[in-house]
This record gives structure tokens, sequence and C-alpha cells, in this order.
């Protein structure tokens, strides 16, 4: 007699909504493509789904902010093959310059084999931006949540 098999649990992808005093939303361009995405990537084994936004933060930007100002905005279906847990961040004064930012997250380059970083630039994009800047499936997500 066999049992029936457990539904896996899909992929996680956690990712943070940084957003400015003037309510526009922090997006990272991702390198060789023409689109951007706000700062997220998969959730390793062990790691909680804040601590994944936390660290995908830290490398796609460099930025860190404390625990306590995350704000969680729960977790969505977001593809067939994986969920998206966001959570929101409300910028500092400080952050209206993003020169600073920098990506430490790299993929081996398709041709040369190079390290390249996964984020080649950044920008504030208001809501009436969104949806030419990011893919279809994420501008949809970024304009239905409240920022």
């Amino acid at each position: 007699m066999t049992l029936p098999s457990q539904p896996q649990a899909l992929p996680v992808s956690c990712g943070t909504l940084v957003v400015s005093r003037k309510g526009e939303v922090l997006l990272c361009h991702v390198t060789g493509t023409e689109k951007w995405d706000i700062p997220k990537g998969m959730q390793d084994s062990g790691e909680s789904p804040l601590e994944a936004a936390m660290r995908e933060l830290l490398e796609e930007t460099g930025l860190v902010f404390d625990k306590g100002v995350f704000e969680d905005l729960g977790s969505y279906d977001y593809r067939r093959d994986k969920r998206l847990h966001l959570f929101r961040v409300r910028a500092p004064a400080d952050l209206d310059s993003l020169g600073h930012l920098i990506c430490t997250s790299h993929f081996p380059h398709h041709v040369s084999g190079e390290p390249t970083p996964e984020v080649d630039g950044f920008c504030w994009a208001a809501r009436n931006e969104i949806r030419k800047l990011c893919w279809p499936r994420m501008a949809a997500r970024l304009l239905s949540l409240d920022w």
C-alpha cells in the first residue's frame, strides 16, 4: 500500500519595497534586460522570510535596516513554481540619493564567464511608471499593494 505524497511547499522569493518620502518605490535594474525589479531573491534553507529579504536587500543594494522597520506585507501566489513574500520599509530622508547603492551579488556572464552584478542600476519609481519598468507579473503585484 502506498501513501499519498504530501504536496511540496513551493520555493519562496523574498523581497522588500523600499518606499521614499514621495511614495516612490526603489527599483533595481536587472543586468542584461530592459526590466527593473524590487530587491528580492530566493529564501535559503533555514532562513526566515525576513532574513532572506534583508540578505537580498544587502546583496543587491548594500542597504541595511533594523529588523524593526520591516513591515510584513505577506506571502502571495507569484508563479506556478514559486511564491513571493514581501516586506515594506519606509526610506529614511537621507536615502533620496541612490548613488551610493551597490550590488555585491554576481552571476557568471553568459559569454565571458566573468562575474557580473545581478543589478546594474537603481531608481525611484512612481506608481504610474511601474507597468512600463517592471515585468508584467511584478507590476501587477506591486500595483495591487498599498505602498
